[in-house]
């Protein structure tokens, strides 16, 4: 009679094996997340060295700070940080992200990050600015110094373009709200340098997003955004300096625009009259209006199932971008 041994012995060690095996997996799954965020977004890059240009020492009480949803206050150094498509995807487009805000504070996950890991998907590089926010305590002229961070930003990224395996024609800017007052300052003002440029590398953006756009300063504009940037009571010639629809000319980038007819913050026709005034250039642009949707909606319009981002990529590819 043959006698059977019954074990687990065996089946205890391949447990410890399978064990071991899922927990390597795991470690090289955990390895791999920790190098794909790491190429896909970059640290900060400072746009200037020690020396700021038009900035005078931040008081005491003067400290930038960032809250819990991502707002940025009293910005004092300012940056611009890459999030680059994964390996083998970039297309050689590039686009600098203009956080909104009001001038006052900067909206960076909404405007900014959201909307950069949005174009690092589609192959486009993109670069959130963190500018500096217009202050009589640290600029000397505050009316120019978010303008100064816009023009340096494109300004860097031109000049490393090679680096980063852009593609120098193809690199465009892209703001919402206050920051796409800020991105058409840079699309309409880029032959009137404020920062140094003894290069000269074109300032130029290759074309422009516009997203609930501030453009004007006119009796349309948001009040709080035209305060902050050139005071309460500024001259009727520095009105007219940022009211962007007046500066549009036949050299102005090809536009895309996006804004809901119900905003109640930057009245609609902010993008209407720009709109026009490309028209009257006969410079490429398309708009959208959505029936609702506010301000301040990022890359998803609530009130609606259509999707902006789908119609500027698409955009983008009709305009060789």
């Amino acid at each position: 009679m043959h006698k059977y041994i019954v074990t687990n012995k065996p089946y205890r060690s391949s447990s410890i094996y399978i064990q071991r095996a899922m927990k390597r997996t795991l470690i090289i799954l955990i390895f791999a997340l920790v190098f794909h965020l790491a190429y896909a977004q970059e640290k900060a890059i400072p746009l200037y060295g020690r020396d700021i240009p038009n900035s005078k020492k931040a008081p005491a009480d003067y400290v930038e700070k960032t809250d819990t949803s991502g707002w940025i206050f009293k910005v004092t150094e300012p940056t611009i940080t890459p999030y680059f498509p994964e390996k083998g995807t970039a297309n050689g487009t590039a686009v600098i992200i203009c956080p909104g805000g009001g001038y006052i504070v900067e909206v960076s996950v909404t405007d900014g990050s959201d909307i950069a890991k949005a174009f690092a998907k589609i192959g486009v590089t993109a670069f959130v600015l963190k500018y500096r926010l217009p202050s009589d305590s640290i600029m000397v002229d505050k009316t120019i110094g978010p303008l100064q961070d816009a023009q340096m930003a494109m300004l860097m990224v031109r000049k490393r373009a090679a680096e980063w395996g852009i593609n120098p024609n193809k690199i465009g800017i892209a703001g919402f709200s206050a920051g796409g007052h800020l991105a058409s300052t840079e699309g309409t003002h880029f032959d009137k340098p404020v920062i140094e440029n003894k290069e000269n590398i074109s300032l130029r953006p290759d074309f422009m997003i516009l997203i609930y756009p501030a453009i004007t300063f006119g009796p349309l504009a948001n009040a709080d955004t035209r305060e902050n940037l050139i005071g309460k009571t500024p001259s009727a010639e520095l009105v007219a300096l940022y009211s962007n629809e007046k500066h549009v000319t036949a050299n102005t980038p090809p536009t895309f625009l996006v804004q809901a007819g119900d905003d109640d913050e930057v009245p609609v026709q902010n993008s209407l009259m720009f709109y026009d005034a490309l028209l009257n250039a006969k410079v490429k642009a398309e708009m959208h209006i959505f029936q609702d949707g506010g301000h301040l909606f990022g890359l998803n319009n609530p009130k609606s199932k259509d999707k902006w981002f789908d119609w500027c990529k698409n955009w983008l590819n009709e305009n060789g971008f």
